[in-house]
Parts: structure tokens; C-alpha cells; sequence
């Protein structure tokens, strides 16, 4: 299998490096595809031997090699971390038509977390197909986060789909009709709503639940440490994204955990 993992990787680190184009050009409303990639600072197309994921951010030292102006770290970091999770995609649920839906599911997670941490939005363009493409590859291939021998189905994830999207409607017209204030967008919703059909209603309740606790101590951190108030606006997108992404490969795990207890 090291073979394997070494190609996984290699093959998630280009789908990274396109990644960073999703990340740059969907929130602006640009076309993924056109015109190819160009230096932010001077405009200078990016030759194929300057587009090497994370090898060529090394030899050009972080820098544009025809401006000199420096690339963000963020680059070979969305490349690294889609990379790593391929491969854990491969490790944990093996070879097999279910595994570009995880690797799309993964990578879907990623462009969420870096552009909400940004844009403070989660496109369309990625949750509303996400729905769609999760319900069908979870009623047919998809296995199951809590049972990973068996197929998730199409009453799990319809199921899954409802709930991520209701639970999350339901808190969000709650806290503004109680709180008069927003406490997560529409696209936190459409969000929920794919994860729960890509993984079932179980994994909206392990997504909210690790994700309502990584994001309250994160708020706790820039509030102890940082002087940030209550009211500092914190995007909620990256948390859940990490939330569902400790439900697909660790859920089975933490439920078996918490009911022996």
C-alpha cells in the first residue's frame, strides 16, 4: 500500500493546488478554469514549472520569481492538508467507487474553511450540489461514518439532509428572534444539509456538537488572549468543517466511546 499512498498523495496535492484557485476566484465570482494562474502582485502567468505543488513554493523560496513579491503559505498548506487527507480517505475506507465522493467531500470542506475564514460566506456553488451529489452517493455507495462496513443508504442520508439543514434553521431563527442577532448564516445551513446527506443525521449531531466545541474554545482563546469582545464576529463555517471531518474518519470510535461510558 505505500505505493498507493505515495500516489494519493501526490494526486491530492494537485487537487489542491487547484483548490487554492477555487478559494481565490469563487467568492469573486470568477470563472476556476480562465485565465490561467497568474502572480497576484504583477499579474505574471504562472509557468507549469512554477505550479508544482508544494515543491516549487520551496524552490522559489515563497516568492514570485518574476516580482519577487511573496506567496502566502496558505498555498502549499490547502495542497499539504488535501493531500494528507486523501490519503486518509485511502486508509481509513480503503479503494473503491466511494472514494472520489470522500475525496470531493474532503476537498469541499477545505475551500469552505479557507473562503468563510475570508469572505465570512459559504458559496453556493459548492453546498447546493453538494446535497445533490451526497444524497445520491450515499443512497447507492457511500459507506456509513458510524459503521464504515456498510453502506449508508438512501433513508440515512435523506434523513441526514433534512436534519443538518432544520437543526440548523431552527437555531439560527431562534437566536435572532431571542438574542435580535444573526448567529450563523444561510450558507451554515446549506452546509449542514450536505454533511448530512454525505454522512447520515448522525454525523450532524457529532459535525455540531465537536464544531460548537472547537469554536468555543477558539472564542475563548481570543477572548482571553487577543481582547476580542463577545460580539467579535468569528465565521463558524471552519469549525464545522472540521467538525465533519473528525465525524467521517473518527465517528464510529467517539460513539463507541461515549456509549461505554
Amino acid at each position: 500500500m505505500t505505493a498507493v499512498y505515495i500516489i494519493t498523495f501526490v494526486f491530492g496535492s494537485l487537487v489542491g493546488s487547484f483548490l487554492n484557485v477555487c478559494i481565490h476566484r469563487l467568492p469573486r465570482n470568477l470563472s476556476v478554469v480562465l485565465p490561467p494562474s497568474r502572480c497576484p502582485a504583477c499579474s505574471a502567468p504562472v509557468r507549469p514549472y512554477d505550479n508544482i505543488p508544494l515543491i516549487s513554493f520551496i524552490l522559489l523560496r515563497g516568492k514570485c520569481r518574476h516580482c519577487g513579491a511573496g506567496i502566502s503559505v496558505r498555498y502549499p498548506l490547502v495542497e499539504a492538508l488535501n493531500a494528507v487527507l486523501f490519503v486518509l480517505v485511502v486508509w481509513r475506507f480503503g479503494l473503491g467507487g466511494h472514494t472520489p465522493f470522500l475525496f470531493a467531500f474532503c476537498s469541499a470542506m477545505i475551500v469552505i474553511t479557507f473562503i468563510d475564514l475570508d469572505f465570512q460566506i459559504i458559496p453556493d456553488t459548492i453546498t447546493l450540489p453538494g446535497m445533490i451529489v451526497g444524497l445520491i452517493a450515499g443512497s447507492l455507495i457511500l459507506p456509513d461514518p458510524f459503521d464504515r462496513f456498510s453502506t449508508l443508504g438512501f433513508r440515512e442520508s435523506i434523513i441526514g439532509l433534512i436534519s443538518g439543514g432544520t437543526v440548523f434553521f431552527l437555531i439560527a431563527e431562534v437566536s435572532y428572534r431571542i438574542l435580535r442577532q444573526e448567529a450563523m448564516g444561510g450558507g451554515d445551513i446549506k452546509m449542514m444539509a450536505m454533511v448530512g446527506a454525505f454522512m447520515g443525521w448522525k454525523s450532524v449531531l457529532l459535525t455540531t456538537f465537536s464544531g460548537s466545541l472547537l469554536g468555543s474554545l477558539v472564542g475563548i482563546f481570543l477572548m482571553v488572549l487577543k481582547g476580542r469582545g463577545r460580539k467579535t464576529r468569528i465565521p463558524f463555517g471552519p469549525f464545522l468543517a472540521a467538525g465533519a471531518i473528525i465525524s467521517l474518519f473518527y465517528g464510529q470510535e467517539l460513539a463507541s466511546f461515549y456509549l461505554k461510558r
